[in-house]
């Protein structure tokens, strides 16, 4: 279901997997980069689908121009909440309204999960992000280390 944004012209709505090209395209410009194939795999295999959420940010002249990741996390420590896993906007678009509108999108979404948080993660060199997540409402709250061990 589309919805209008505040912003003239764009609109968000849920990704299809007619969209895998311009997300993998956009994954690339986040620092991840990808393949419209692998994209559809991944969509697909994003389950239980009643816990995660895909939005694409799109305009007339430009199709998508971003994207977003929202996922639950059931944790035994805490309630459940959401958890924003990739936002991206085409460098040619941001600071012109599509992040936010995706990020309200994830927002709207999430509350009907009945999550009362949403958490994001951003690199600490992204320093544009999170002024950007600051300027949204969001708190930083913490600071940690990540680690990961390849199997």
């Amino acid at each position: 279901m589309a919805t209008k944004s505040q912003i003239p012209g764009v609109i968000v709505r849920r990704a299809r997997s007619s969209d895998a090209n311009q997300i993998a395209k956009l994954s690339g410009e986040l620092g991840y980069p990808s393949t419209p194939a692998k994209v559809i795999k991944r969509l697909r295999t994003l389950r239980p689908m009643s816990q995660h959420a895909v939005f694409v940010a799109e305009t007339k002249a430009d199709g998508v121009v971003g994207w977003l990741h929202i996922s639950i996390s059931w944790l035994l420590e805490s309630e459940a909440r959401a958890e924003v896993n990739a936002l991206v906007v085409s460098a040619s678009q941001r600071s012109l309204g599509a992040g936010a509108q995706l990020l309200a999108a994830a927002e709207a979404w999430s509350k009907k999960q009945c999550c009362r948080t949403v958490n994001v993660r951003s690199n600490v060199m992204r320093d544009r992000a999170h002024k950007f997540y600051l300027r949204n409402g969001y708190e930083h709250y913490k600071t940690q280390k990540a680690f990961r061990k390849t199997l």
